[in-house]
Order: C-alpha cells, then sequence, then structure tokens
C-alpha cells in the first residue's frame, strides 16, 4: 500500500519533519508505561518496534528492530538505541512471523492505512502483539476539552477505536493504564494536574494534534487558561487533580496474543 510521505519521510497526518524538532524534552518513556508493555511482551526475545519515534518503551533487554518513516524522528534516537529502519506499517520489508512479539506506542493514528498496517504487524509477528493508545470515547472527558476543544476533538477523530483495533489484529483485550501525576512522556492527560505546563508551545508541539489547529487557538488557549490559574478558577473547578496520584484517562494497552 502507498503512502502519501512528506519529505523528511513522515507517512500520517502529522508532519514531523515541522513539529518533531525537540521532542524527546518532552516525550520520555513513563516507567509505568514501560513495565506494563514489558510485561505484556512476556518471553519474547525479538520484537519489532512500529511508529518507533526515538525509541520511548523499547525493551532494553530484548533484541529490537525499530521501523520508523520520519527522518527527524529516527534523528532523535539515543546513541543506546538501535538506528531505526525507514518503513512504514503498511509495508514490513519482514518475512512472515519473523519476530516473537511486536509493539506500537502512540503511533497507529498516525498511519494513513490502519487495517493495513495491523495487518502487516500480524503477518509479521508470531506472538503478542502490545499497542498502546488512546480510547478516542474517553478523551473529552479531560479538563482540556473546556479549554481547547479544537484539539481535544481532532485527536478523538484521529484515534481509532479499540474494537476497530482488535479487530484488526484478529482479537485480544484492552486494559485501561492509569497516568502517574508525574508521568514523563508529556501527552496531554500527562499534564491533569500540573496545568501550567501546557502553556508552554513545546509541550503542546510535542502533542500532534496541537499542529492541526489554527494559532488563534493556542492564543485563546494560553489567555483562558492562564486567566484562570491567575484567578484560581482552575484550582476552584480541578484542584483536586494537583495531589491525585494517577487518573484512569483515555490511555489503553491492548494486546492480541497472537
Amino acid at each position: 500500500m502507498s503512502t502519501n510521505r512528506r519529505a523528511d519521510g513522515s507517512a500520517g497526518d502529522a508532519d514531523y519533519g515541522r513539529i518533531g524538532e525537540g521532542y524527546t524534552s518532552y516525550r520520555q518513556p513513563e516507567p509505568e508505561f514501560e513495565a506494563a508493555i514489558r510485561a505484556a511482551l512476556g518471553p519474547a526475545r525479538t520484537v519489532l518496534n512500529v511508529g518507533a519515534g526515538a525509541g520511548s518503551y523499547e525493551p532494553r533487554d530484548l533484541a529490537v528492530t525499530a521501523v520508523e518513516p520520519s527522518a527527524k524522528m529516527r534523528a532523535q534516537r539515543p546513541a543506546d538505541r538501535v538506528a531505526a529502519i525507514d518503513g512504514t506499517a503498511e509495508s514490513l520489508p519482514f518475512d512472515d512471523d519473523t519476530f516473537d512479539a511486536a509493539m506500537a506506542t502512540f503511533t497507529v493514528h498516525q498511519w494513513s492505512g490502519l487495517n493495513a498496517g495491523l495487518a502487516e504487524v500480524r503477518r509479521v509477528t508470531r506472538g503478542p502483539v502490545v499497542v498502546l493508545t488512546c480510547d478516542p470515547a474517553a478523551l473529552r472527558k479531560f479538563w482540556l476539552h473546556e479549554y481547547a476543544p479544537e484539539a481535544i476533538d481532532t485527536e478523538a477523530r484521529r484515534y481509532p477505536t479499540v474494537d476497530a483495533i482488535l479487530a484488526g489484529l484478529g482479537g485480544g483485550s484492552a486494559t485501561s493504564l492509569p497516568i502517574p501525576l508525574r508521568c514523563v512522556d508529556g501527552f496531554g492527560e500527562a499534564y491533569y494536574g500540573r496545568p501550567e505546563r501546557l502553556l508552554d508551545p513545546g509541550a503542546r508541539q510535542a502533542n500532534s494534534a496541537w499542529s492541526f489547529v489554527a494559532p488563534e487557538v493556542h492564543e485563546r488557549f494560553e489567555t483562558t487558561l492562564g486567566n484562570d490559574l491567575s484567578s484560581g478558577a482552575w484550582d476552584a473547578k480541578y484542584g483536586a487533580l494537583r495531589t491525585q496520584e494517577h487518573l484512569d484517562g483515555s490511555l489503553v494497552l491492548i494486546v492480541s496474543p497472537g
């Protein structure tokens, strides 16, 4: 299946050649998610990471093969990670049943052909396929929807449903993954109890949905949230989140056993 790849190779709807700069300053692997993914991979010895980005969540004790279409993201992979192959989920250059397991984290919503990509991942994987993603049905519960509905609505349109992912993989299970208060992987809900962080344009840039909203949305968001933080209005409504150890948000871990 062909894809409309951008200048730096980005194969989905987001242009990581433009928004990928500084990504790893805000998006680091969260240890709690890392542990959940590693447990789901089970006794695998070889693992394929599809849409591998800068290498977050790749187990250090396994033989990893990484596939990432964006040159900007491949260039941000740490020196202790394997170099990523330039490729897309929809056309993987591997034989059937090559890998013990496969993983895909915060990426399936970027794929230009979800079903084709999932079928390819299933084809080349003998055992479990583990997908970390967000449930679009749960996104609008987050307080950010009150301040920037355009960004949340964009995310909800882009993320495939959990049922669609499970169907594409041939079945499996989906489990809600609680988000810790000091989550170091700066996707939107990671800042549920630290709203000030989202006033940083870099933090928003590390979340691709914000690249689809107009500059005036960013400006309105900064003004409105900034004013509510200064006046205490945000804390009056959501202040309990500042000390809430975990949030049951939209994050889900999907495991298809193979």
